[in-house]
């Protein structure tokens, strides 16, 4: 329960951007009324993945970013990316905003155990082509 209880305060103070004691008060409130599903518990492993996974990509995000204004990106495509099994739903918005976060994929629906994700490409050269 403080999990949930942890989690649900730090979406809300990244959504609201405000330390204020009455959003504390309100973000305490909302995090405590919100329904709480019960399912399987998530390991200490995959949370350190993910949040692994997240901090490296910081950097990649500010790499492709300016690659992007470098290189013009042309071409894109549309893949399915599969959800490691017994995924919690907690980790799974973890995965779709790791994802999102870098400026050439965006997630556009999760479905059949599936995360379908839109990316950019760089042009491909004439001469790259065999």
């Amino acid at each position: 329960m403080i999990g949930h209880l942890i989690f649900r305060l730090a979406i809300w103070f990244l959504l609201t951007a405000s330390l204020s004691p009455i959003n504390i008060l309100i973000g305490f409130t909302v995090a405590l009324l919100l329904p709480r599903r019960y399912t399987e518990p998530a390991t200490l492993r995959d949370w350190l993945q993910v949040l692994w996974k997240i901090l490296l990509a910081i950097p990649l995000a500010y790499f492709e970013a300016f690659e992007m204004m470098v290189r013009p990106h042309d071409q894109e495509d549309i893949v399915l990316e599969r959800v490691p099994s017994q995924r919690s739903p907690q980790l799974i918005f973890l995965d779709v905003f790791l994802i999102t976060f870098t400026p050439k994929t965006i997630v556009l629906r999760f479905h059949n155990d599936c995360y379908e994700v839109h990316r950019l490409r760089p042009k491909i050269s004439p001469r790259s082509k065999p």
